[in-house]
């Protein structure tokens, strides 16, 4: 097969183990704020120096580095060998594997929003039967493989959202991804819930199905509730990655390597705290770094400066520290469905693809806080043009090609010969919504074509799709749990 192969680098081996020793230099002298009394003494216990009253710990570097060593020994498990599991975004791994271009490549249109920008073109803060229909409409779509919560429900009081909105997630799909969790009780009741769906505690813990996450605070600060996040994770037995965003300029300094620097300091100083609550805890690490724009202060999603940062910072976790995973992709700055989104969002899936990454994500989002189910739709025909590109074709022994070439001989054709309707439904990609005859019935071009079809195919799954329903006795125990959950304080 002649698929697409080699991949494109960013970072020189040189490159990326200086900007590994920057990081540790930055623990060492630097450090981070964490604001939790607890992990500050098992940092101390650790070998970290600790100030207690100013919450501030710096690393050693031989405490740093013992901690990566283990994290990397660690990937190379036998019994964690070609498990992926839904983190934040995307698939992550907790296992190595040599640097390749995933053509089976994952895409994920979580995202946990507060907007929708509907089919009628409102955009509006979306509502408990947006959640339901955004994930009966993904789990339609053939090219989009997993699926967190794509909208956030406004009419969910905030501290039930995580809980409740995971059990509808449960319920619509069985394309399911990462989620978040915003304390104990959430990651606590999260567990119950993939406990029910994979059958057992065990099965959930050798599979996990629903796994929240902490972030760091750019710069160099954990807050106290996403250590609390962390630590319950940990102690479960939950893989976890901390992730961490600094955005260059504002947040971290005004460079793409300053700024993988700082990302790097931040999410390793997790996997130091992790070891020393845990010592066989299943760690990585994860960085989700961003120019800022300086023209209104903000933190773009896609651009052409971010793409090679976002794959820069990807090659050092896969490449340099082992883990490979997906990473940020399909994503637009644009605020509406248009030429803009489809640029950036066939470069956003592609790019990083091709320089390694297992999977992108979260897809179907305008800007950072609106879902558009028209544009969902849209991203799944570009993922499905991506991993045809990727997929390339056969090269056989090709003497059914020189004897088809021999009989329609010069001058001829063949449209009708025997070997055509053999082989194009597979070998041609026929199953998009693209336009090919922009200009059929003279010289005047239409509306957007691709628009119209888009809202049209999204609106025959919202009206004939059913997903997979979930067994009736796993829905009542979902429900149990929920109840039970949000019973507690949060």
């Amino acid at each position: 097969m002649a698929k697409v192969h080699g991949l494109i680098k960013i970072l020189t081996p040189d490159e990326m183990q200086r900007m590994h020793e920057a990081a540790v230099r930055v623990l060492d002298r630097a450090g981070m704020m964490i604001d939790h009394p607890e992990a500050l003494e098992y940092l101390r216990d650790a070998g970290c120096r600790v100030d207690m009253d100013a919450r501030r710990v710096t690393y050693p570097p031989e405490v740093t580095e013992n901690a990566v060593g283990t994290m990397r020994r660690d990937f190379t498990l036998a019994d964690r060998q070609g498990v992926a599991m839904p983190v934040r975004f995307s698939e992550v791994h907790f296992a190595t594997a040599p640097p390749h271009i995933y053509h089976g490549f994952t895409a994920n249109a979580g995202g946990f929003v507060p907007y929708i920008m509907d089919l009628d073109g409102r955009r509006r803060f979306a509502t408990m039967r947006d959640v339901r229909e955004t994930i009966r409409l993904v789990d339609g779509l053939e090219n989009i493989d997993m699926l967190g919560l794509p909208v956030s429900a406004s009419d969910v009081p905030e501290p039930e959202l995580p809980i409740r909105m995971t059990a509808e997630l449960l319920r619509g799909t069985r394309k399911i991804g990462g989620v978040e969790a915003w304390n104990i009780r959430d990651v606590r009741a999260l567990q119950r819930m993939a406990a029910v769906v994979r059958g057992s505690d065990e099965a959930a813990r050798k599979r996990p199905l629903l796994v929240g996450y902490a972030e760091v605070r750019s710069p160099l600060c954990m807050d106290n509730n996403m250590v609390e996040v962390f630590l319950e994770s940990v102690r479960l037995g939950l893989p976890q990655t901390v992730d961490t965003m600094p955005n260059a300029g504002a947040t971290a300094p005004a460079s793409g390597a300053g700024c993988l620097v700082q990302g790097l300091a931040e999410t390793i100083s997790a996997i130091v705290l992790g070891y020393a609550v845990d010592p066989q805890a299943m760690l990585g690490l994860d960085i989700t770094p961003g120019y800022c724009d300086m023209r209104g202060g903000s933190f773009p999603y896609s651009g052409a400066d971010r793409l090679p940062l976002v794959a820069a910072a990807n090659q050092m976790i896969t490449e340099f520290y082992g883990r490979p995973g997906g990473c940020h992709g399909g994503k637009t700055d644009a605020s509406c469905v248009g030429v803009q989104s489809a640029i950036e969002k066939a470069l956003s899936i592609a790019f990083p693809i091709l320089c390694g990454a297992s999977g992108i994500g979260t897809v179907g989002q305008l800007g950072s806080t609106t879902f558009s189910p028209l544009q969902v739709v849209i991203d799944n025909e570009i993922i499905g043009y991506v991993k045809r590109m990727l997929q390339g074709f056969e090269v056989d022994n090709l003497q059914w090609a020189v004897d088809a070439i021999v009989e329609v001989g010069p001058g001829g054709q063949f449209l009708s010969h025997p070997s055509t309707f053999d082989r194009f439904r597979s070998e041609f990609w026929l199953e998009h919504i693209f336009e090919r005859l922009a200009f059929e019935g003279g010289d005047e071009l239409g509306g957007d074509q691709l628009v119209e079809k888009a809202r049209a195919k999204a609106e025959r799954i919202l009206r004939e799709h059913e997903p997979e329903p979930l067994p009736t006795d796993q829905s009542a125990a979902i429900d149990e749990i929920v109840k039970e959950s949000l019973a507690q304080p949060s």
